[in-house]
């Protein structure tokens, strides 16, 4: 169960859970692709890394659609 960041402390960064959910899924993809790509492992799970990002503002709708990984969550 997520405790912290609260889902209502995340949505009010992105505006529905369903944007929310493919926002992270998608970065925490990324984040894996990336770790494996460079042979290191990542010290916490991707999916905590990519809520973390979406916590402390640095990973937003615009900054994923600007990398091409939110075209789909609005389709």
């Amino acid at each position: 169960m997520l405790l912290y960041p609260a889902i209502r402390d995340l949505l009010d960064k992105v505006p529905s859970r369903y944007m929310l959910v493919n926002l992270v899924a998608n970065r925490a993809r990324k984040l894996s692709s990336e770790a494996e790509h460079e042979g290191e492992p990542l010290q916490e799970k991707a999916v905590s890394l990519a809520i973390k990002e979406v916590a402390d503002g640095t990973l937003t709708t615009e900054s994923a659609e600007a990398d091409g990984q939110a075209g789909e969550a609005e389709a």
